[in-house]
């Protein structure tokens, strides 16, 4: 089988092509012949140790295929088709994978909007109707709305019945927001957000913003908040956020969280919930998907380039059959 890895933390061109012998399935486990592999910014965090791990380091958590063969204790059948997210080494041709972390793809999804949903789509879900309830009435900012977590926001905010005011770069992408749900787009790159924001609202103020870019945002993120409004972390695509003065919330008593998708999935039942939320309204039209690009196994490094250079509007998949 082919694993990309990184053997030392750096830029993508730490990430290899590692020829490694075919596992085996242990009890409660499965082998997967992995079809697609979403390419996610936490990826990125792994490969650059800003969440180390044991070197040499399979890069990937997230994709979608068809399992092999399965260790004792598995009801899942060779031939089921899966997709799965939390799953460390998943840029690969095989990955072995706990059973009960393996979801079923509806008939009428491909294995290519599989892979693409689970992460992101569950992000979304988990952020908009668990961290914080989105519905009629509220306002919310999505920072980088026309990313892959960003579309999906837009539409589950709009879905909900909030008004979603998205940040983008570009016109395209200011385009593809609007398209999404987004009600107003600001261009960070030519005003200040946050006085956008603020005029937008009447001063008022947004009830929650939704911010993965980090240490560039933060500190107007939390300028944008109307009194107990919430500034989501969850991501840091920018750098990190440094230490906060929790005085600082006091002004307008506003709440502050740092989410990771693991604790909102912590349990097969929820896992199962979301992803079957995820990818039903995926398979039936109600969530639509944005695939900027498929790109063979071996351009991962290419993959995390343009990634980290902004250069993508949804998602980036890398394919075992290209």
């Amino acid at each position: 089988m082919k694993a990309i890895r990184a053997h030392r933390y750096g830029g993508p061109e730490v990430l290899a092509v590692d020829e490694l012998p075919l596992p085996s399935p242990g009890p409660g486990q499965a082998l997967v012949a992995v079809e697609y592999a979403g390419v996610n910014f936490i990826d990125v965090y792994h490969r650059t140790g800003l969440y180390p791990s044991q070197l040499p380091l399979g890069i990937g958590l997230e994709g979608a295929g068809v399992v092999e063969s399965v260790g004792p204790d598995v009801a899942l059948s060779p031939g089921a088709r899966v997709a799965w997210t939390s799953v460390p080494g998943s840029y690969a041709t095989h990955i072995v994978a706990p059973a009960d972390r393996l979801v079923p793809v509806p008939p009428a999804l491909e294995p290519a909007q599989a892979a693409a949903a689970m992460l992101q789509g569950m992000t979304a879900h988990y952020l908009t109707r668990s961290t914080f309830v989105l519905g009629p009435g509220h306002t919310c900012l999505v920072h980088a709305a026309a990313g892959g977590v960003g579309l999906l926001m837009c539409q589950l905010g709009r879905r909900a019945g909030a008004r979603v005011i998205g940040t983008v770069s570009t016109e395209e992408k200011a385009a593809a927001a609007r398209a999404a749900g987004a009600a107003a787009i600001i261009r960070y790159d030519q005003t200040d957000f946050a006085d956008e924001v603020l005029r937008l609202t009447g001063g008022a103020g947004v009830e929650v913003v939704y911010d993965s870019v980090g240490v560039d945002t933060y500190e107007r993120s939390l300028r944008c908040l109307a009194p107990r409004g919430m500034l989501v972390l969850f991501g840091q695509s920018s750098g990190s956020v440094p230490p906060i003065d929790v005085k600082a919330l006091a002004a307008r008593s506003l709440f502050l969280t740092r989410p990771v998708l693991a604790h909102y999935t912590a349990t097969a039942s929820e896992l199962r919930a979301r992803a079957d939320d995820v990818l039903s309204w995926v398979a039936s039209g109600e969530l639509r998907l944005t695939i900027d690009r498929e790109l063979p196994l071996d351009r991962a490094a290419e993959a995390h380039q343009l990634l980290e250079g902004r250069r993508t509007s949804g998602k980036l998949l890398l394919s075992t059959s290209i």
